[in-house]
């Protein structure tokens, strides 16, 4: 799996227990010497040193220690030099990357560390019931940083042209087979691709835009708004009508209408 930090990036301030997998010893070393003049690192020493044994061993040699010792460690595996703990002290560290060897290795903070073929590597080296024989936290661990999937079949069904295992590794999944009798566990395991964290978004408005629109809610409609009782002291010559049908509209024709009733 390529690494997710730029280990010469990294300093002490910035490493956590996640990004410190991603670094080697002596890794560990140049940090620690580049703040050696850092106040804030040498009054936090332990919580460093606490993220630093999150993924690495650390044996402190004794300066009394005869040079055997020392040529030990470093057999062993270890890197040995000297770390500024305090303003008058110095130490001699033995570190070691912890290897990931069993199932019980795995963390949340390492598993996204390790190749889908160490993944394989190391389930073939811990068990042999299958994928469901792990516990239920160590397989969260797992899919946390790796899609998985499972068949099982007969032995001479598993390899099957067209089938599920070619589709797979076409796919790039790295697999494990794990014998049943005559059938064939396969479990299948590929990188997880880590999830982007959606970004906040911030929309620009114009200054008439924020303005508050107008509360319309208790406004009564146009067919609500009742018509006022006309005002006896505003009535005037000009402005009083009547709604009186006096039929046609000729005054003529009405004149002569009266004329006949008053003849009879």
């Amino acid at each position: 799996m390529a690494k997710n930090t730029d280990s010469k990036a990294l300093n002490l301030k910035t490493l956590t227990k996640s990004s410190v997998w991603d670094v080697q010893e002596n890794d560990i070393f140049r940090m620690w010497d580049g703040a050696e003049k850092d106040a804030e690192v040498l009054e936090n020493v332990r919580h460093y040193v606490d993220i630093i044994r999150s993924a690495f061993m650390i044996e402190e040699i004794n300066e009394e220690e005869p040079a055997a010792v020392k040529k030990k460690y470093e057999k062993l595996g270890y890197k040995v030099a000297q770390v500024k703990i305090d303003d008058n002290k110095k130490v001699t560290w033995a570190i070691k990357k912890r290897p990931i060897m069993r199932v019980t290795d795995l963390t949340y903070e390492n598993i996204r560390h390790i190749s889908a073929a160490k993944l394989i590597e190391v389930l073939d080296r811990n068990f042999g019931g299958g994928w469901e024989s792990l516990s239920q936290s160590i397989k969260d661990i797992i899919e946390s940083g790796f899609d998985i999937s499972t068949t099982t079949l007969p032995k001479d069904r598993l390899h099957k042209k067209g089938g599920m295992y070619e589709k797979k590794v076409a796919d790039g999944f790295e697999v494990l087979e794990v014998a049943k009798g005559t059938w064939v566990e396969a479990i299948f395991a590929k990188v997880k691709p880590l999830a982007e964290k959606p970004r906040m978004q911030f929309n620009t408005h114009d200054e008439d835009e924020d303005e508050i629109p107008e509360d319309t809610f208790n406004k009564p409609d146009e067919d609500d708004i009742e018509i006022e009782d006309p005002n006896d002291d505003e009535i005037t010559e000009d402005n009083y009508s009547t709604m009186m049908d006096l039929g046609s509209e000729d005054p003529d024709e009405e004149a002569a209408n009266l004329a006949e009733y008053g003849e009879d």
